[in-house]
């Protein structure tokens, strides 16, 4: 079988922006602690607390932005139980995730410094379920005041001088549901009073993010639009990619048969449709879309592995985890007006993970690797891209077999694909145009697996992994491509 693309490259599409690339990092499992904070008495390799390795391989793939504290733990999280002596923060129930004792010795010191350490953008989300304006206004002005002031000058006493630099806040999270169970009107009006003591201080200007809409939830995106739009710099919408039924069986990660690998394929695709119709929503009420769509969770979401926390949301990351990614990705692009953020859920040990790690150990998913191989579309311009692909059918249904995204950046262009069909190969052909000469040299590295469930283990860490791809041909401004089943991958011209 085989397919056609056109790619256009002297037609721009505007900029893809480098934030769809951010990541979430939750007080959920072992994602915090065991994952990036392991103490300051710890044996393993650290700087501060933080563990060395995570950090090496997180900053690898270039993150852009890292959401923090949650997630529904954002929803009972009170930062002043996390600032001061380590050995007087408050312990509390993490009622949302295992019924565990969280310490608070990860807080708001600690998550700016793995900021700093992993040179990205941090984006906290605040507490509007079960906090209080004055709460929430105090933490602004204890991480951005510079002056005389009484969160300012026990942020001092605390040990950090100088205010911290933070761009992007998130009033609230999920209020339809863990963050209060509101309606979208009475969430309105919260975010309208939380959000005016929200305040810029010196040269911080902060960038405001709404708690959007549960999946098809237009509803939900029509009333903030039309109660607050002017009042907020973003809106958030949360979809996770779940092959099965929530509540009695997501799936298993690692055990997955035909039907569920279409599936997972098909419900990914369907993040499209979902920003379609919430940006039309926003359109009607800022058609010159300066609210962004912040899509701060996102990923597959199956059962736990067997014989782990059930409230830990511990699962394995396979081939079929890396197609999703891509995919989304290039939806992602497609919208890239709109849609100014997105963060998957989550960064390590936790979900769509991008590292697993056992005491020591740590290795890379195929997750991870997609993130390192698209990180060149992370602010490149996007350029004009038409797919004519076969379809991927099952039992009477179809999707298309072959998505594809273009951009270029540093007189480079990056085209990336991914191939969904889990059994056929296929070939593509692209005519490149636009250039005004021959293409040159192109290289190419490639994802793939032999089977469905392939996946990296911490007895073989590198059995899915990116190799050289030079499985196709170069003819003029043409370039044919052969594609193993289920792969994803990136070709390189100039």
């Amino acid at each position: 079988m085989s397919q056609k693309v056109v790619i256009n490259t002297d037609i721009k599409k505007g900029t893809i922006n480098k934030n769809i690339y951010g990541h979430f990092a939750e007080h959920l499992g072992r994602c915090i602690y065991e994952g990036f904070w392991v103490g300051e008495d710890s044996s393993m390799d650290h700087t501060n607390g933080i563990r060395n390795d995570v950090v090496a391989a997180l900053k690898n793939l270039n993150i852009p932005v890292l959401r923090w504290p949650g997630g529904c733990f954002a929803d009972e999280y009170h930062w002043k139980d996390g600032v001061g002596p380590r050995e007087n923060r408050k312990r509390m129930v993490n009622t949302h995730w295992g019924g565990v004792v969280e310490n608070n010795h990860f807080g708001t010191h600690e998550f700016m410094m793995l900021c700093e350490m992993l040179e990205t953008e941090p984006y906290i989300c605040g507490n509007v379920g079960s906090g209080t304006v004055q709460e929430m206004s105090e933490w602004i002005e204890y991480m951005t005041f510079d002056g005389e002031s009484p969160m300012a000058n026990w942020r001092q006493e605390n040990g950090r001088e100088k205010s911290w630099d933070l761009k992007y806040f998130g009033v609230g999270n999920e209020n339809w549901g863990c963050g209060g169970n509101m309606r979208p009107e009475f969430y309105a009006d919260l975010y309208r009073q939380y959000q005016t003591y929200v305040r810029n201080y010196g040269e911080n200007k902060l960038y405001k993010i709404a708690g959007g809409a549960n999946v098809d939830d237009f509803n939900w995106t029509e009333t903030l639009m039309r109660e607050a739009s002017w009042l907020m710099d973003g809106l958030s919408l949360h979809y996770y990619t779940i092959p099965g039924d929530f509540f009695k069986g997501k799936g298993s990660a690692l055990d997955t048969s035909e039907k569920e690998w279409y599936i997972t394929m098909q419900k990914a695709l369907h993040m499209d449709e979902l920003i379609t119709k919430h940006s039309t929503i926003m359109d009607k009420y800022d058609p010159e879309k300066r609210v962004g769509l912040i899509i701060d969770e996102w990923g597959t979401w199956f059962d736990v592995e067997p014989g782990t926390n059930p409230g830990f949301l511990y699962q394995q990351n396979t081939i079929r985890d890396s197609l999703v990614a891509g995919l989304h990705f290039h939806i992602f692009h497609k919208h890239s007006e709109r849609v100014q953020m997105a963060n998957i859920a989550q960064t390590v040990n936790v979900l769509q993970a991008m590292i697993l790690t056992e005491g020591e150990k740590m290795i890379l998913t195929p997750t991870y690797h997609v993130f390192e191989m698209f990180k060149v579309h992370q602010d490149a311009v996007k350029v004009d891209i038409d797919v004519s692909s076969h379809s991927y059918e099952l039992n009477g249904e179809e999707i298309p077999a072959v998505s594809v995204s273009a951009s270029t950046k540093n007189n480079q262009i990056h085209i990336s694909f991914c191939h969904l069909d889990d059994k056929q190969s296929t070939s593509i052909k692209m005519d490149v145009r636009g250039l005004g000469k021959e293409l040159g040299e192109v290289t190419g590295r490639i994802l793939t697996a032999d089977h469905k469930n392939a996946h990296n283990t911490f007895e073989n860490p590198e059995h899915v992994t990116p190799v050289a791809y030079d499985d196709f041909t170069v003819n003029d401004h043409q370039i044919e491509l052969r594609l193993p089943p289920m792969s994803v991958g990136v070709l390189t011209i100039g």
